[in-house]
């Protein structure tokens, strides 16, 4: 199993897949809000949605586990 984990604080401005998706590497899974700014965060492996650990609005620090894939 894969974590992506945030890579920055941020709130949670919008989530892009669902537990059951399929998504490839570098695929985006969240997009964080930090200062005005929307920092996109992405899979580092190919895989299934295994779990959401975060919802639209959530705060997240930088190391936070915000989905885990199962390749």
């Amino acid at each position: 199993m894969v974590e992506v984990k945030a890579i920055m604080a941020g709130n949670v401005w919008k989530v892009l897949v669902g537990v059951g998706d399929t998504v490839e590497e570098e695929q985006d899974i969240v997009i964080l809000e930090s200062m005005k700014m929307e920092i996109p965060i992405a899979a580092d492996e190919a895989g299934t949605v295994k779990e959401l650990k975060v919802a639209e609005g959530d705060f997240v620090n930088e190391g936070d586990v915000i989905a885990i894939l199962e390749s």
